[in-house]
């Protein structure tokens, strides 16, 4: 597979920066918004990766279930 996904820090007004191979892909909201950078990244089938292999993926400032935004 060989890419480097970083998954930064929750944003308060909601979602995550995604860095993949030091690029900046965008934000993500959701881990189907992560899933479709990963797509976009030419991962053949983000569906069956395991999103907490921290050799894949480095989430930073919480895991795959925090996306951010105001308190409810």
């Amino acid at each position: 597979m060989g890419l480097r996904v970083i998954v930064q820090p929750p944003a308060a007004t909601g979602g995550r920066r995604v860095r993949i191979d030091g690029e900046i892909l965008g934000v993500a909201y959701s881990l189907a918004d992560l899933k479709e950078f990963l797509r976009r990244a030419g991962l053949p089938d983000p569906d069956m990766v395991d999103l907490s292999d921290p050799d894949l993926v480095e989430w930073r400032g919480g895991g795959p279930d925090e996306w951010g935004g105001p308190p409810e």
